[in-house]
Order: structure tokens, then C-alpha cells, then sequence
């Protein structure tokens, strides 16, 4: 599959899109959910995909959505809820889009877009978002301060998690990044979203460093606030959980994985004053959602849950672990199409490819 992924992605599935063949596919299965991460400020310029690769630019996702108009019928998230409680039935392929992370160009820049094209989202965002101070995703934070660090040694424990590594490469950085991400997740949500805090102390940064973040990012790596999704909400948007802090909940201890998943939901409807019927795995992968974070997730009273992959339309939908198509940076509309139809997933199952999602 690894060989013949240029030959899908160039040939293959512009052939198939083009005689019509990926929307009859689709009709093989009940619902599809497409889920994004954010669409790039305007202006913003991508330098490291490890940061950026899960985002789409304004141009192609107004295309995504227009070919989902064209061969698509996009359902709003409310009646996906009915339909997951057994109170009504969708569309011929019906298409449920979301948006995972929270971050504020959900308002700045992707609502614009849906409300010009008349598309509704189901944006999962943290109840991080709640705090008064603005705020970025931890792991985000976390590689935006480890590319900042001297070259050299990296010694030192840090909100009680010991590390000793160099740091000198991008690729090296990169590297210990996907590992701390691993080690942190597994560590108490004040670890977590201190850790790269406390580098930054013992390495004299700027006492406006993460001001400088917001300002070369803008939307990008703030996360939403509290005012800003009450904005998504009064425009037609539905809010789902993305738990308190967006850890791999596979890697905590189960009390802890509950609290993330339940008191999210509790924090989010007190502030919000609506429901909030359905959470997103943070990260979302094999090696993030487990079958105790399904059972917990119907335990805290949701109505139903997302993964991160498997997607496409397809029967049978475990109300608990919905597959949904990862989009980014570099999907093409053809390609976007074929992971929405299932046929990507069908294909990858056939050579038995498992998918690596990045963190997102």
C-alpha cells in the first residue's frame, strides 16, 4: 500500500472521482463524519507540517464543502444526535462534519466559510477554555518551547517528570517531542500543562513568550474562549467535549481518564447552558482510545463518541467509536473524496496499512 499510495492519490482516485464512481460508493453506508483541526489564518505562512499538516487552507476546504453539496447531503449535528438515539433516520449519504481542538480561528476563520456556504459543525473543544487567561494546547506549547531551547544538553526535572536527552536537530526535537507527548499524557493534568512552562523558566525565556506565539500565530494556536463559543452556538454551531486537557486517555490511570471525560461535560453544559451529548478522543488513534474510554464516555452520560480514523461511510457505526476522515494539509479533493466515500479505508483494510494520525 505504501507504493502504490502516489499512484491512488495522483491517478486512481482522480479517475474515480471523475466518472462519478466514489459518491456510488458511498452509498454502501448509513453516515460519514469528516473531521478537521482548523482551517490557516489568512496570511499564515506553514513552516513545519509537524505543527501544521492537519490544517486545510480557506480555498480548499470551501471546495470540500462545495463538493459536498454537489454529491453529499450534510446533516446537521442535531440530527445525527436523533438518529444515534433512534429518533429519525438520515439522507442518502449524509455527511457530518467536525472540528477537533477548539482553537480560535474555529470563529475567525472557518465560521465565516461554513455560514457563506450554509454548513453547520460539531466543534469539540476543551473545557480548558473555560479559563479566564488565554491558552494553547499543551502538546502544541510543548513543541513550540522545545524548538526554542539552546542546542546542547537538556537536563533537569520538570513538574516532577525527569528528562536528560541534547537537543540539536529539528529532527531530533521532533522526536523527543512525540516522546514527551507519550510520557506527559500519561502524567497528571498539572504536569502536563506545566511542563513546558517550567522550561521555559529554567531556560530564561522571555516573559512574553507565549504572547509572542499569539502574535505570530494569531488564531492558530490560541484555543477558543468562553465568549467565542457562546459566538459558534448563537451562529448554528453545536459544542461537543474534547475532556479538560486533551491527554491520550489510554495512558492514565482510570480514575483520572473519567474525570477527563465526565467533569469535561459537566464543566462545559454549567458555562454553556446547553447539552453537550458527545466527546472526541483527544488524538484519537488506535494508541489513544482503548474499549475502557468507549464504556466510560456512556457511563458520563453522552449520547455518543468520535475516534479519529476508520473512516468513511460504512454500516454497523459503534455509537461510541464513530470513524471519522482525518483531513489535511495535503489532501486533495479527489483523495478527500475517497476517504469520505470509505473507499480509502476499504483499500487500507484490504492491504491491512495501519494509518499513523499525528498529534492533533
Amino acid at each position: 500500500m505504501r507504493f502504490v499510495s502516489p499512484l491512488l492519490k495522483r491517478v486512481v482516485y482522480p479517475t474515480l472521482s471523475k466518472i462519478g464512481y466514489l459518491h456510488r460508493y458511498a452509498e454502501r453506508g448509513s453516515l460519514s463524519v469528516v473531521t478537521y483541526h482548523g482551517v490557516l489564518p489568512a496570511g499564515y505562512k506553514v513552516t513545519d507540517l509537524q505543527l501544521d499538516g492537519s490544517w486545510v487552507t480557506p480555498d480548499v476546504f470551501r471546495r470540500q464543502l462545495r463538493l459536498l453539496r454537489t454529491h453529499y447531503n450534510v446533516v446537521t449535528p442535531a440530527e445525527v444526535r436523533h438518529w444515534s438515539k433512534g429518533e429519525g433516520s438520515l439522507p442518502p449519504r449524509a455527511v457530518l462534519l467536525t472540528c477537533d481542538d477548539g482553537l480560535a480561528n474555529a470563529v475567525t476563520e472557518m465560521l465565516p466559510i461554513l455560514q457563506e456556504e450554509g454548513f453547520s459543525c460539531l466543534f469539540f473543544v476543551t473545557s480548558r477554555s473555560l479559563a479566564e487567561e488565554p491558552s494553547m494546547l499543551w502538546y502544541e506549547e510543548l513543541y513550540l518551547t522545545l524548538l526554542d531551547v539552546p542546542e546542547g544538553a537538556f537536563e533537569g526535572t520538570f513538574c516532577g517528570v525527569p528528562v536528560k536527552t541534547r537537543l540539536h536537530s529539528l529532527q531530533q526535537r521532533t522526536s523527543f517531542w512525540y516522546a514527551m507527548v507519550e510520557t506527559l499524557s500519561g502524567c497528571d493534568a498539572q504536569a502536563r500543562l506545566g511542563f513546558a512552562r517550567a522550561v521555559r523558566a529554567e531556560f530564561h525565556f522571555p516573559e512574553d513568550w507565549s504572547e509572542q506565539q499569539f502574535e505570530r500565530g494569531a488564531s492558530r494556536f490560541r484555543l477558543l474562549t468562553l465568549p467565542e463559543i457562546r459566538r459558534l452556538l448563537a451562529a448554528g454551531m453545536e459544542i461537543g467535549s474534547h475532556t479538560i486537557s486533551h491527554p491520550k486517555l489510554s495512558q492514565l490511570t482510570a480514575e483520572s481518564s473519567w474525570r477527563e471525560i465526565a467533569e469535561s461535560r459537566g464543566e462545559l453544559e454549567k458555562a454553556l447552558g446547553v447539552p453537550v451529548w458527545s466527546v472526541a478522543y483527544p488524538f484519537g488513534g488506535t494508541d489513544a482510545v482503548s474499549t475502557r474510554e468507549m464504556q466510560l464516555a456512556e457511563r458520563a452520560g453522552y449520547d455518543c463518541a468520535f475516534i479519529n480514523f476508520g473512516g468513511g461511510f460504512r454500516k454497523g457505526t459503534p455509537w461510541f467509536g464513530i470513524p471519522r476522515a482525518h483531513i489535511s494539509l495535503d489532501t486533495t479533493l479527489p483523495e478527500f473524496e475517497a476517504h469520505l466515500s470509505g473507499l480509502h479505508e476499504g483499500l487500507r483494510r484490504r492491504f491491512g496499512v495501519t494509518e499513523q494520525i499525528p498529534p492533533a
